[in-house]
């Protein structure tokens, strides 16, 4: 056998030699002693020859004729059961058995690619293969992964590699896999569903190399050689795929033997992921083989049985009896995608299992309803239904995904190429465009729109790539706001008063075009089909007209107009839309009417100045239309003279030829309006200003009157913008001090239009001038107008936060410039407001480094806020989470503040648990002023004495130290406690002339000297109410009689020591002065809350008058509507909160009696109140929140129930209001806040009468509301709404201040909810008039009779409803249920966790309640099938009338639980608990349909996932338990959809998203899935044996680098 082969080509080895091992082994093994040896034994016994196969290996298997010569020259081989006797007898002259080992291997790899097309040879092959491995010469686990890594490397010659797909990186020489490899689930580059998976399955991730990427060159020419034994010549392609097949076939049967062993884990991983890839890659050709006709691919014979063998060795490594590889990995496979499906029985039986238990995993992962999830827009919030991984509040700035799309294995999915792949019609496509309408009719903030809509490709870069997060396809924003204007137009003629509707549209539409997410040239395709396809007496007015001549003058639009090559087709679209009113009644004129009737003229004339090649498709008539615009325009001037228009008194029609006006000729119109204030009352004034030189002047602007919001609104949006830059020039830049009637109108502007003029300010001014805020005043009116004029609008669009940071940078500053009291306390103030308005997680900076830039102050009140909002409306995002205590520590490394034991008990548990341990610094504040008394009282005698030197005031400032300086306001007090006189001019010129930081810290510490020597005066024995009187006295003097001090920061200082018990006693009897309820009162008769409005010439306040000498001191530029009675409006709110957590409720509600007025002009009250009520729920007396209610005033405004004012005025108000009452509260959330079903939606069911007739529901206001709402209400605008921020926050805030007025437990308040909702298709099908012979709900499948009987009792005790309920939604039965449904959960999720734990007790109580459920004699498989259908969504069982108390409560706890915070997501548990010990089934299916679709959005909270993962298996275990008493015995394998999910489940986790191929299962979760596997049954624990981290027995832990690397 050592004969002449010296010059022999070596056989190439095992690919897993090439790409695993090391390349010194690679070397070692092919020049190994042993190899030629091997080699020729092997030759020996498969009759080769040897010499004909060392010159040319390829021609052996490609010349037919050649092997039949050679054939009967060639000796017989000897008899296959001499190879192994002749193989030991040549092993034992090689000592190194591992080495010999490895090259055995290499060699029957090399022989198996070369002869499988053999029948002879390949039965040899098989007979070795089993010999070898039985004798312990060969290991199953190292040969199955080399072989299999060879044979993807044999698939294509070198130069196409890319479709390789290598296996488990298993070495020949060892069965445990490289660390560094990749999962064994590889990815297949060349599949052809790769295009399809980015919908149907997560997109696969290409992390594999081609074979032979990193092969050094010397082995290039044997992967050649490779490529060529299972090619055979490159021009002889077509036999390739048969030879391919014979190898797969060959390759099989190896497989199969060594199945029948017992291999390791990452062998069974590696296997099965080749054998799916083969199937999966069945029908791909080589490249050179004719592709011009898939359909001709056909399955030959021995495709055929390989493809068999192949399902073979997949049943066997999927079967449960010895669960090799778990059945959850074929789940998540693409052989479920396979497009080309052979015309085989067994290949068509295993996918359609695959299908079956994938739709039971989908099944799952998603809400009950949850194409019926959708957005709101009732909260500020947008809880994105993804869940990237960031750091710290870069959130606020990331693509918001309102919607996702579910895939075949249920995860929710989002991109914007998913969203192009969405096809029209589909339920995904109507879910989608239901949520824009939504938001096109409920207006949400512009920074929503710009987080979830992207622009138009026609108006992208080509470069830019697709963006990831997007979730809404330019197509479907195109047919949603077509949608819109047809909806218009139908309400515009069925003659409802909808102005108001179509300049929110206006607004919006503007905005969207301007910012290029939508497609012009699409958007007037799309509503001119609508006009000409649809109902042609739509188009009826001007309006669609009047709409596009709002966006005429954008960039993207005239460039369109203009240059585009559809320009002229486009025109003409346009053109058509015109249509004037013929009719006009001129004893009827109305400002609308007069600019519907000009605009077309208006835009003819627009247009026709574009290009000249469009003029002579234009409407002359509307061309000489035009001329009257101009006629009129030169009357008015003529008659006004300059141009000077009286606009307080235009007529309607004047008005109305103004409007149009604005379209056609934008700049006069502007000049003329910036006119009226620079000419106004002889223009500007020269005046003799506080605090000036007697030969100083200020030059003024004249008051007039700011121009009304009525004329404002019909303005072209063109000129708002035009208007409100040249409004911006004047007040900010120009020479002259504003009026205040000109700083009125440029609000607003702002205020009509907020989508499209918002700017942020600082930005955009510091961009026209960078130095512009250091100019005398601009600083002072651009802080005016945001802390009293636009703190609703920044909270609206989301730039509260950027706006805070940017004040912050003021404040830091200046508050240690001597002087700067003014402008200091003004942005004090703002900021106080603005983080009092954040009802959200925010950073104190803009990065978690560093101590923060806030005052004392703004650090005490930053917690407040937090505490509010954590406790009213929990933490929203994981990150917020995870940032809260290094937030908390930024904080207080500042302050030196401890709260009191009765605000720490109202704190909520993250923020009290921070707080509780930290040291009072009080003692020491005392202390150290103790030590430095004798000083301080020193100074202050010099310095405050009645004849003190006025020099003496420098000597102080110059000359004395920080920490006493700290100590003067102290000082003073105790002098005048001594009844000394004190030099009020020293005191006031020393105060002024400090940093408002030291003006501060003197308030801080003169509040707690008072407050000690007050106990140490009392406990020498002097009466409380003559120290209380003589404190009242003194602070008098500094606030009122020389106003020294910010009343505004002493008031906050007092109520922060609320833990002695004289502090708020001072406190009220500030409140009660007369001097400051004398200001109080002169504010709120010269001011008017809703400013707006306002219509009277606006009258300046004397600086002093306003601000007093502290803040006036040397100041001289003129308020405009800063007051000091103005700075208590953050502060009143404060004090009440302190006032209840001390139970002085009474007191609270008498300084609510006097402040309510007051409290009116508060921009954020309806947020006050409704916070207020949530954060001391169940602490407050009826008559206290009657006050509290009061606030809101007795305005129509806010839109609370009929039945309200009666329920909390009736003397048994005790007593839980009636079904109607809650139902009637939940119709006006469907009605105003949730998304309206479209008609063309699968969830319209027909009648349940039989009526097939459809309610055809449009707009959620268009028809009668319920809840008190009248229909006027339904589109107000911004500035109607600016507290919470929309109509429809509005209404569902309302509603939750109603629940949380109640006087009723929360858990009456809860049963009632759910009982209704329990039972909501049976009874408003009896209270549907015409419906009422229906008694109720038919039975369901399931055999729930319990169910119908229940049912009707629901309906006895909900007699109260009223019979043309139902007719009043707009909905059928079914549609209303379901929407009911949604509403309860939505409103249940803004409420306290009081109602929370009582929801949960409820449903479960309900749960364990049905009959059937638990009737323990039933068959399982009865109660399988019940279940089945008591779990079906609402939407289809109502449709089919199988609707059950289950059903309803599981989809009422999907609905609560998607509307939740993250932080109020940790007590979904409890409703499991409530349901435990599960001893069916049955019940376990219903714990796994409540929790399962939670865990997606869990799993980027990782102990809350481990906590209810964990929870799961608990509850498995109450079934499947090893000392579960649950009867009758069930099967393992009836659960198996659960144990699939249980698998998906921890996949997802790992991989944070959806799962990939390549996902794999983090450490931590197979740890804590090994702990509590182990309680389970061992049938049970077989089936979930993979969880593990044990690399012997599970796949997952053998394939994961880390536990690889460090094997436990």
């Amino acid at each position: 056998m050592d004969g002449g082969h010296g010059q022999r080509q070596p056989l190439s080895p095992a690919i897993s030699a090439s790409a695993v091992v090391p390349h010194q082994r690679q070397m070692q093994l092919h020049q190994h002693p042993a190899r030629p040896a091997i080699a020729d034994l092997f030759t020996l016994y498969l009759g080769m020859n040897s010499k004909q196969r060392a010159e040319d290996p390829a021609k052996e298997t490609s010349n037919k004729l050649q092997k039949r010569v050679s054939a009967l020259n060639r000796d017989l081989p000897p008899r296959d059961e001499q190879f192994i006797s002749d193989f030991e007898q040549l092993r034992t002259r090689f000592p190194d058995q591992e080495q010999l080992q490895a090259v055995t291997e290499s060699v029957l790899i090399s022989f198996v690619l070369q002869c499988s097309s053999h029948a002879p040879q390949s039965e040899f092959l098989l007979f070795a293969t089993r010999c070898l491995c039985a004798r312990g010469h060969l290991r199953w686990d190292s040969l199955i992964p080399s072989l299999l890594s060879a044979v993807s490397s044999a698939e294509a010659p070198m130069g196409q590699g890319g479709s390789v797909t290598v296996g488990g990186p298993v070495s020949s020489s060892s069965a445990i896999v490289a660390p560094s490899a990749p999962s064994f689930h590889a990815s297949n580059p060349t599949s052809p569903l790769s295009a399809m998976n980015a919908i149907g399955s997560p997109t696969q991730s290409g992390i594999d190399q081609p074979v032979g990427a990193n092969v050094s060159p010397m082995k290039a020419a044997e992967f050649a050689t490779l490529g060529q034994l299972g090619t055979t010549s490159r021009g002889d392609q077509s036999c390739r795929g048969a030879e391919t097949s014979y190898l797969y076939h060959l390759s099989c049967r190896i497989i199969l033997a060594g199945l029948e062993s017992s291999l390791k884990p990452a062998t069974h991983a590696v296997t099965f992921q080749h054998m799916v890839n083969w199937l999966v890659n069945w029908d791909q050709r080589p490249r050179g083989v004719d592709e011009a006709n898939p359909a001709q691919t056909r399955i030959e014979r021995p495709v055929h049985e390989w493809m068999h063998l192949c399902l073979d060795v997949i049943w066997i490594l999927v079967d449960e009896e010895k669960c090799r590889v778990p059945f959850y990995e074929l789940v998540r496979s693409n052989l479920q995608f396979l497009e080309n499906i052979p015309d085989d029985d067994a290949l068509i039986c295993i996918i359609m299992e695959i299908h079956r238990r994938r739709d039971m995993v989908c099944m799952h992962m998603q809400m009950l309803d949850q194409h019926l999830h959708c957005p709101t827009f009732g909260t500020h919030r947008f809880l994105s239904q993804s869940y990237p991984s960031i750091a710290g509040e870069s959130v606020a700035n990331l693509r918001y995904s309102p919607i996702t799309y579910p895939s075949v294995l249920g995860e929710p999915l989002h991109g914007e190429d998913l969203a192009n792949s969405i096809p029209k019609g589909g339920l995904d496509w109507e879910r989608a465009l239901r949520c824009l309408r939504h938001a096109l009719r409920t207006t949400p903030s512009p920074d929503w729109w710009r987080r979830v809509l992207l622009v138009a490709p026609c108006y992208r870069s080509h470069s830019q790539t697709s963006t990831p997060g997007a979730v809404f396809s330019p197509d479907m924003i195109g047919e949603a706001v077509a949608d819109r204007t047809i909806e218009l137009l139908k309400l515009t003629n069925s003659e409802t008063q909808c102005w108001q509707d179509w300049l929110l549209f206006a607004d919006i539409f503007f905005f969207l075009m301007k910012s290029g997410c939508i497609d012009f040239l699409d958007f007037v395709d799309k509503l001119a089909s609508r006009v000409a396809n649809g109902d042609q007496q739509i188009l009826r007015s001007n309006h669609v007209t009047w709409l596009l001549a709002q966006i005429i003058r954008i960039e993207i639009v005239m460039n369109t107009l203009s240059s585009d090559p559809r320009k002229v087709e486009t025109t003409r679209k346009i053109i058509s839309f015109h249509k004037e009113d013929k009719s006009l009644n001129p004893n009827n004129i109305s400002p609308q009417s007069i600019l519907l009737d000009f605009i077309s003229s208006s835009q003819t004339l627009r247009i026709w100045s574009f290009n000249t090649s469009i003029r002579e498709h234009l409407n002359s008539d509307q061309l000489q239309k035009g001329k009257q615009i101009d006629e009129w325009w030169k009357q008015m001037t003529k008659a006004s003279g300059e141009r000077m228009i009286d606009f307080m008194n235009l007529d309607e029609r004047a008005m109305g030829m103004f409007w149009v006006f604005s379209f056609t000729m934008a700049q006069l119109a502007c000049d003329a309006v910036m006119n009226w204030f620079t000419s106004a009352a002889g223009g500007a004034e020269f005046i003799q200003g506080p605090n000036m030189q007697p030969n100083e002047r200020m030059t003024m602007m004249c008051e007039t009157y700011p121009l009304s919001m009525a004329l404002l609104s019909g303005l072209s949006i063109n000129l708002c913008l035009k208007l409100a830059f040249q409004l911006e020039e004047t007040i900010f830049l120009g020479q002259a001090v504003p009026s205040i009637a000109m700083v009125e109108t440029y609000v607003r502007l702002l205020l009509i239009t907020p989508h499209s003029l918002f700017r942020p300010h600082f930005t955009t001014l510091t961009q026209r001038s960078p130095s512009i805020l250091s100019k005398s005043g601009v600083s002072l009116l651009l802080l005016e107008i945001l802390n009293y004029r636009l703190l609703p609008l920044y909270r609206y669009h989301g730039k509260s936060k950027a706006l805070m940071y940017d004040v912050t940078k003021i404040i830091s500053m200046i508050k240690g410039k001597r002087g700067e009291h003014r402008l200091f306390r003004l942005a004090e103030n703002l900021c106080m407001n603005l983080i009092l308005s954040l009802r959200d997680f925010f950073l104190v900076k803009k990065e978690l480094k560093g101590p923060t830039e806030f005052t004392e102050t703004l650090n005490r009140i930053t917690i407040i806020s937090l505490a509010i909002t954590i406790k009213t409306r929990g933490i929203a995002e994981v990150e917020h989470m995870i940032y809260l205590q290094p937030l908390l520590e930024q904080i207080m490394a500042t302050s030196q503040h401890t709260w009191s034991e009765k605000t720490l008990r109202y704190f909520p548990p993250p923020i009290r648990d921070f707080l509780m341990g930290r040291m009072d610094k009080r003692g020491q504040t005392i202390q150290a002023w103790q030590q430095a008394e004798t000083t301080v009282i020193n100074q202050c005698n010099q310095l405050l004495s009645p004849s003190a030197e006025p020099n003496y005031v420098m000597t102080y400032l110059n000359h004395s130290f920080a920490q006493h300086r700290h100590y003067l306001c102290a000082g003073a007090w105790m002098l005048m406690n001594g009844h000394l006189e004190i030099n009020s001019t020293n005191l006031a010129r020393v105060l002024r002339e400090f940093s408002p930081e030291e003006v501060t810290a003197n308030i801080y510490t003169m509040v707690d000297v008072l407050l000690h020597h007050i106990q140490l005066e009392l406990q020498r024995g002097h009466p409380a109410q003559d120290l209380l009187s003589k404190a009242i006295t003194n602070l008098a003097f500094f606030i009122w009689t020389h106003e020294l001090l910010p009343l505004d920061i002493l008031l906050l200082a007092l109520i922060d020591r609320d833990d002695d018990p004289y502090a708020l006693r001072l406190v009220i009897s500030l409140l009660e002065r007369p001097e400051l309820q004398h200001r109080i009162k002169a504010f709120c008769s010269s001011r008017s809350p809703e400013h707006w409005l306002k219509s009277q010439p606006p009258k300046r306040a004397e600086l002093q008058k306003a601000l007093g000498n502290h803040l006036s001191w040397k100041d001289r530029y003129p308020p405009f509507f800063d007051d000091i009675a103005a700075r208590l409006l953050p502060v009143i709110p404060l004090i009440i909160y302190r006032l209840i957590e001390n139970d002085a409720t009474d007191i609270a509600d008498r300084v609510l009696a006097f402040y309510s007025t007051f409290l009116a002009f508060h921009p954020l009250r309806f947020t006050f109140v409704r916070d207020i009520l949530a954060y001391f729920y169940g602490h407050l007396p009826s008559k206290l929140i009657v006050r509290i209610l009061n606030v809101l005033g007795v305005s129509t405004k806010t839109p609370f129930s009929d039945s309200f004012a009666q329920t909390l005025g009736s003397s048994n108000s005790s007593i839980c209001p009636p079904p109607e009452y809650f139902t009637n509260l939940l119709l006006g959330l469907v009605n105003n806040v949730i998304p309206p079903l479209s008609s063309k939606s699968k969830s319209n069911p027909a009648d349940a009468s039989g009526n097939t007739a459809r309610t055809s529901f449009s707009k959620p206001h268009a028809s009668a509301q319920a809840g008190g709402s009248s229909n006027a209400d339904g589109q107000r605008a911004f500035y109607q709404n600016q507290d919470p921020g929309s109509y429809t926050q509005l209404v569902l805030e309302t509603a939750a201040i109603e629940i949380l007025s109640l006087s009723v437990p929360a858990s009456q308040i809860v049963s009632s909810l759910v009982q209704l909702i329990a039972h909501v298709q049976a009874t408003l099908i009896q209270s549907n008039s015409g419906l009422g012979q229906n008694s109720g709900l038919p039975t369901s499948p399931s055999g729930g009779g319990a169910e119908s009987a229940a049912a009707n009792r629901a309906n006895t005790s909900a007699s109260g409803i009223s019979a043309n309920f139902v007719s009043r939604s707009g909905y059928s039965c079914q549609q209303l249920s379901v929407l009911m449904i949604q509403a309860c959960g939505f409103l249940l999720a803004q409420l306290p966790p009081e109602f929370h734990m009582q929801l949960y007790s409820e449903a479960a109580r309900i749960i364990k309640d049905c009959r059937w459920l638990a009737d323990s004699s039933r068959p399982v498989k009865e109660l399988e099938s019940a279940v089945g259908y008591a779990l079906l969504d609402p939407t289809w069982a109502s449709q089919d009338n199988t609707s059950t108390a289950i059903g309803n409560i599981v989809a009422l706890l999907h609905s609560f639980f998607s509307n939740l915070p993250q932080e109020w997501l940790e007590s979904s548990h409890t409703v499991i608990k409530h349901l435990r010990p599960v001893n069916s089934v049955a019940m376990l299916r219903i714990t796994f349909r409540i929790l399962g679709p939670l865990l997606p959005r869990l799993a980027f909270a990782r102990p809350l996932f481990m906590k209810t993962l964990a929870l799961l298996f608990n509850v498995l275990g109450d079934v499947f338990g090893k000392n579960s008493q649950s009867s009758p015995h069930v099967e393992a394998s009836e659960i198996s959809d659960i144990i699939d999910f249980l698998h998906h489940a921890v996949m997802y986790e790992g991989q944070g998203g959806p799962v990939q191929s390549t996902s794999k299962p983090k450490v931590e979760i197979l740890t804590l899935c090994g702990k509590v596997v182990d309680m389970l049954r061992p049938d049970v624990q077989h089936l979930l044996s993979h969880l593990k981290t044990d690399p012997n027995s599970s796949i997952y832990a053998a394939t994961h680098p880390k536990l690889v690397q460090h094997p436990s």
